[in-house]
């Protein structure tokens, strides 16, 4: 099969570290020429974690946080469902018409807008992005700057055209991006005040498979999911020979990132190396130095099936909440915009979720 569908999580899109800033985030997922696989998803999140789910086969909002389902007021619920049935249609009739201007008929394709903002609570500066993908790729962004639309492809020029002079849809995209996404997302960080801003100190391991493989430091069990882990020399921070992992999710709420240092025993046996962890929950570093005693190993009846399980069962996870690819892009510039002529007459009437 030409194109292969994988499972992950959007919530790795987050860069800022020690961040104070609280994010709300949506994405909608159109499918097709997936067998038993639902031709829509939608999954709310708050601060990278899942506030919602829903999609086309089982028909209804299911809310991914005990704080929301406790603390959301009478009719949030079939509002949200009202939207993502309006999202549903919207998105079946986009990725057809996606189809026939790449001239697509058969195979796997997707079609997805990730649109959502962020709000700094320290500083009170908001961002926002809105953004459409096809195949996981860029299709057509809103620049929030210029209020204008922009594209990578040929394909999506005429939809530019359009949008660019459809005043009323830009209107609403401002107001929506200035003061509707913020004002949910602050009632929202209220809701799970207690959840989204507490803090969970890492555990952190020295792992090898063998004497001969690199050591790897892994970091679990911590939240928020901002971390930084380095390894030093002699109290030096290295740059080479490193290699950082993404930070993926526990199945429990909370992270976990590894980095693996490629060094030979007898340098480390001769040097002093250590691996470095900063996080939120702690003030001081978290430094296990790089010694036999502290090292796991298979040959020592490590308990690398629990990192693997661990893995696997975030994965689970992710493939649950979200479905289909997340295309990768970049932190600047995201827009929100339909697939065609056709397309942008219909979502020029879009009702955002709240």
């Amino acid at each position: 099969m030409r194109k292969v569908v994988f499972f992950t999580l959007i919530l790795f899109c987050i860069d800022s570290t020690f961040a104070v800033t609280h994010s709300l985030w949506y994405v909608y997922t159109g499918t097709s020429g997936i067998p038993d696989f639902p031709e829509f998803v939608s999954v709310g999140l708050v601060n990278g974690e899942p506030i919602d789910y829903y999609d086309s086969k089982i028909r209804r909002v299911t809310p991914r946080q005990r704080w929301l389902e406790q603390s959301a007021e009478p009719g949030y619920w079939e509002m949200q469902y009202q939207y993502s049935r309006y999202a549903e249609g919207e998105m079946k009739r986009s990725i057809e018409v996606a189809k026939k201007l790449f001239n697509h008929s058969e195979g796997i394709h997707t079609y997805q807008n990730m649109y959502g903002c962020e709000w700094n609570d320290e500083t009170g500066v908001t961002d926002a992005f809105d953004q459409y993908g096809y195949d996981g790729s860029d299709f057509i962004t809103l620049d929030f700057k210029t209020m204008s639309f922009v594209t990578p492809v040929q394909q999506a020029f005429p939809t530019k055209r359009k949008w660019d002079s459809d005043t009323g849809r830009l209107e609403e995209e401002r107001n929506y991006f200035t003061w509707t996404c913020t004002d949910w997302l602050k009632k929202y960080v209220s809701y799970g005040k207690s959840t989204l801003e507490r803090t969970v100190r890492p555990e952190v391991s020295l792992l090898q498979k063998d004497p001969s493989s690199p050591v790897t430091c892994h970091a679990t069990g911590f939240f928020p999911k901002g971390i930084v882990v380095t390894w030093q020399k002699d109290g030096v921070d290295m740059h080479s020979d490193v290699e950082v992992e993404e930070t993926l999710p526990n199945g429990d709420g909370t992270f976990q990132i590894t980095s693996k240092l490629t060094v030979k025993p007898e340098n480390w046996k001769r040097n002093s190396y250590s691996c470095v962890v900063q996080h939120k929950s702690s003030k001081d570093d978290i430094a296990v130095l790089l010694e036999e005693k502290n090292i796991r190993t298979n040959q020592g009846g490590v308990s690398w099936g629990i990192i693997v399980g661990c893995v696997a069962a975030a994965l689970a996870l992710v493939a649950v909440v979200t479905g289909v690819v997340l295309w990768r892009r970049s932190r600047t510039g995201y827009g929100k915009a339909g697939t065609s002529d056709t397309d942008s007459e219909n979502s020029s009437q879009q009702q955002p979720k709240a």
